[in-house]
């Protein structure tokens, strides 16, 4: 009688999980009309268009007049005063948190998928890796010249993105880590994430170039022959390196919502769906790698 009824709750148990998981899975359904007000980055706008045309049951093509990504701070801007309701993004810089906390707005910052924050150089650099203490002494200004790391007698050419862009913000918070970059000439300070890519392949046929980007930017969304990739402290960034975290620089985009949204709103709906196996099997398909 015993082993009967601990088999009874054995067997009830699996079925409440079975119905926890189908419910924490079920895909939600929308149409454009109600499907919630997104915003965000650059690099996030094949994941948005493509969580867009799954959860419409329409195609990328379809949804795509739709998904109007004004960039990282406008974005963040945007959800702190109400004018959208979701925003996929790289983490928050200090201005764009006090921004928030000078509207009395809470942000819930919810990791959706893994990325890495890589360093590029052109394809003729001889120099394959750099360790995580070189590139901060590149960026101080203490290493001037690629024969300092192991390369040719140049100079090395440190491009840098506008403060607030996705990027400066994972470079200080990824890289300096408190540490305050040199002030990069006007000219080496580059506006989209794709210009600064294509100054390091074509900066004047040589290859003293140096710069930063997001992996999934790089190598999905723009594609350049004449850049590589650098090793980090011996680590190169692929989606195993950048999954299993041995990459140093690992991060993630984020899902952000204002804590004030209700429970159930279309918003929280979407994030729960991305955060699902069919959601994460959809962000892989995507290009993206999965999150833990």
């Amino acid at each position: 009688m015993k082993n009967v009824k601990v088999l009874s709750i054995l067997i009830v148990l699996v079925l409440l999980s079975v119905v926890l998981i189908s419910c924490t899975e079920k895909k939600p359904e929308f149409t454009m009309d109600t499907y919630p007000k997104v915003d965000g980055s650059t690099v996030t706008i094949p994941l948005s268009e493509a969580v867009a045309a799954e959860l419409t049951g329409q195609s990328i093509e379809a949804v795509r007049p739709y998904i109007l990504h004004n960039k990282t701070h406008q974005a963040y801007v945007n959800l702190i005063e109400k004018k959208a309701d979701l925003i996929f993004v790289t983490s928050p810089s200090k201005e764009e948190q006090d921004i928030a906390a000078a509207r009395d707005v809470t942000l819930e910052v919810i990791p959706i998928v893994s990325e890495a924050f890589v360093f590029l150089t052109h394809v003729d650099n001889p120099v394959d890796s750099l360790s995580l203490e070189q590139i901060q002494k590149i960026y101080t200004g203490e290493i001037t010249n690629w024969s300092e790391v192991g390369g040719d007698d140049m100079d090395i050419i440190a491009y840098q993105r506008p403060v607030n862009s996705g990027s400066q913000t994972g470079f200080l918070d990824l890289v300096m880590k408190g540490l305050t970059p040199m002030e990069a000439p006007i000219e080496q300070v580059v506006a989209e994430m794709g210009m600064l890519i294509d100054a390091v392949a074509n900066f004047e046929n040589e290859a003293p170039a140096l710069g930063y980007s997001y992996y999934y930017f790089v190598t999905d969304m723009w594609g350049n022959e004449q850049v590589k990739l650098l090793k980090v402290d011996d680590v190169y960034p692929d989606p195993d390196t950048i999954s299993e975290k041995t990459y140093p620089l690992t991060t993630a985009y984020y899902a952000v919502i204002r804590s004030d949204s209700p429970e159930g709103s279309p918003e929280r709906q979407v994030v729960q769906w991305i955060l699902s196996n069919e959601g994460q099997n959809l962000m892989e398909d995507s290009g993206y790698v999965k999150v833990e």
